[in-house]
C-alpha cells in the first residue's frame, strides 16, 4: 500500500515517523540557525576571493597557471580558518588525505600519538598496525611504505569510560620525547562512544601544548566538517592541520572525488610534497575540470550537511521508537554525520541496508552483499545508490558483520531523501518479520 513517502510504505510506520519528527523539531530550528551562519562563511570566502566564471576554465599538462586550483586552495583555507589549504583531485579518499598529513609531520624516530582510542581500520593499515581480526581480508602491509616501514612509532590512548580524554594518560605519553604528533578522529566510525566536540577537542589541545608546545596537532576530520560553527585548524581551536574527503561533508554531493589537508602553511607544504614531490609540491596538479563542482559543493555543503544530520536524528527518534539501541540519542552531541542503529543480527544489518539501497536514485534495483572491503578487518555490507560512488554525504547505510551488527545510517542529499531511506529500512525490517508494530 502506497503512502506517497517512500515505497509502498505501512502508514503505521509514516504515521510513527511523523510523531518522531514532531518530537525532534527543536533539534531541527537549532541546525537551521547553524547552516545559516555556515553558509554566510563560505559566501565571504568567495567574496574575498573575487570567485569568477573565469575560474571554472581547465587546464592541462602540468597544471601551471590552474587560477580555479588557486583560489579553490584560498576559499577552503579561509572557510576552515588555516593558514593554507591543500585541495585536489588527486587525493582519492579520506584515508589518502590523512595519510599525507601524517607523512608531511613524522620522520624515522618519531612517533604518533592518536588519543582518542585506536582510528579507523584503514588507518591502521597506513600505520603499519597489526589486524584486531583474523580475517582473510588481512592484508599484510609489511614494506609497502607504511609509517612502520619507516620507523616511525605508533602509542594510542584509549578515551575514558565515559567518552572523554584521559588527560593522565594522554599527559604520561607525552613524556616520551619521541612523540612528534598527537591526533584525535572527530568521528565515531565503527563504534560507540559520545561525540567529541570542537569545545573538549580545544581542551584537548590546550593541555597538550602546556606540556608539549613541540607536537604537532592533527585531526582526521572526515565526516565532522559544518557540524559546527569552526573547524579544527581554526585558532579558536588550535590544531595545526585537519583533512578530510571532498566527497563527504565538503563536496557538498557535487564533488567527483578528492580531498583536503588545511593548517599551517609549513606543514600543508610539506604534505603536498608528498603528494606530488619535493620541489614541485602543489605548484602542479590539474583539476581535471572539476573547480565548478569543487566549489558549487562547497557552497551546498551546510545546507547538505544540515539535510544529513536532521536525517541522522530522525532515525534516531524511529528506531529507538521501534524498540531498538541508537547511537548517538536524540539529544545527544554529534560529531559526525553517522547515526549507528543496534541491530542484534546479521538478518536485521542486510535488511536494513536493502531497504536504504531500495530507496536510491542509483541502483535501487540492487540488493547489497558483504564482500571483503579494502582496508577493513571484517566483511562489510553497504548500500550505497549514489550519483558519485562511494560518496559518504550521499545517503548510504553499511555496516561490518561482526556483533553486535551495528548498521551505519549516514548522509542525504535532501532531508526528504534521508527520510524516505529511514522509512525503507524499517519497512524492509517488517516486511521480513525482524519487527513489529
Amino acid at each position: 500500500m502506497s503512502t506517497g513517502v517512500g515505497i509502498n510504505t505501512d502508514p503505521r510506520l509514516v504515521s510513527l515517523a511523523g510523531e518522531a519528527e514532531a518530537a525532534v523539531s527543536h533539534r531541527f530550528a537549532a541546525l537551521d540557525a547553524l547552516c545559516e551562519a555556515n553558509t554566510a562563511k563560505v559566501l565571504e570566502a568567495f567574496r574575498a576571493h573575487r570567485l569568477s566564471e573565469a575560474h571554472f576554465a581547465s587546464a592541462t599538462g602540468y597544471g601551471y597557471g590552474d587560477t580555479g586550483r588557486d583560489v579553490t586552495e584560498k576559499v577552503f583555507a579561509q572557510v576552515f580558518g588555516a593558514e593554507s589549504a591543500l585541495v585536489r583531485t588527486q587525493i582519492v579518499s579520506g584515508t589518502h588525505a590523512i595519510a599525507l598529513a601524517l607523512y608531511a609531520v613524522l620522520r624515522p624516530g618519531d612517533k604518533l600519538l592518536y588519543c582518542s582510542g585506536a582510528p579507523y581500520d584503514t588507518i591502521r593499515s597506513v600505520i603499519g598496525l597489526p589486524s584486531s581480526s583474523s580475517s582473510d581480508n588481512n592484508k599484510n602491509t609489511a614494506d609497502t611504505g607504511t609509517l612502520r616501514d619507516f620507523g616511525i612509532g605508533y602509542a594510542e590512548v584509549d578515551l575514558t569510560a565515559d567518552g572523554f580524554f584521559d588527560f593522565e594518560a594522554v599527559g604520561l605519553a607525552l613524556k616520551d620525547p619521541s612523540v612528534k604528533m598527537a591526533a584525535v578522529q572527530r568521528a565515531t566510525g565503527y563504534g560507540e562512544r559520545p561525540a567529541i566536540t570542537l569545545a573538549h577537542i580545544r581542551e584537548w589541545a590546550a593541555f597538550v601544548r602546556s606540556r608539549r608546545p613541540d607536537v604537532v596537532l592533527f585531526a582526521d576530520n572526515c565526516y565532522g566538517e559544518f557540524l559546527e560553527a569552526a573547524e579544527p585548524a581554526d585558532p579558536s581551536i588550535g590544531l595545526d592541520l585537519c583533512a578530510g574527503s571532498l566527497i563527504k561533508n565538503p563536496g557538498g554531493g557535487l564533488a567527483l572525488s578528492g580531498g583536503y589537508v588545511a593548517g599551517r602553511a609549513d606543514l600543508v607544504e610539506r604534505a603536498a610534497c608528498r603528494l606530488t614531490c619535493p620541489g614541485i609540491a602543489g605548484e602542479c596538479g590539474l583539476t581535471f575540470g572539476q573547480t565548478r563542482a569543487i566549489l558549487q559543493g562547497l557552497f551546498l555543503a551546510p545546507q547538505t550537511v544540515t539535510n544529513a544530520l536532521k536525517g541522522a536524528i530522525l532515525c534516531a527518534a524511529v528506531f529507538e521508537r521501534l524498540g531498538f539501541s541508537v547511537f548517538p540519542g536524540v539529544d545527544d552531541d554529534r560529531s559526525d554525520i553517522v547515526e549507528a542503529v543496534r541491530l542484534g543480527s546479521p538478518e536485521a544489518l542486510a535488511a536494513f541496508c536493502e531497504g536504504v539501497q531500495a530507496v536510491s536514485p542509483v541502483d535501487s534495483y540492487v540488493r547489497p552483499e558483504p564482500w571483503d572491503m579494502p582496508g577493513y578487518t571484517d566483511k562489510v555490507i553497504m548500500a550505497s545508490g549514489a550519483f558519485v560512488s562511494g560518496s559518504s554525504i550521499e545517503l548510504s547505510a553499511d555496516g561490518p558483520l561482526r556483533p553486535p551488527y551495528i548498521a551505519y545510517f549516514q548522509g542525504g542529499l535532501t532531508y526528504a531523501h534521508a527520510k524516505i531511506g529511514v522509512l525503507g529500512a524499517a519497512q524492509r525490517l517488517l516486511d521480513k518479520g525482524l519487527i513489529y508494530l
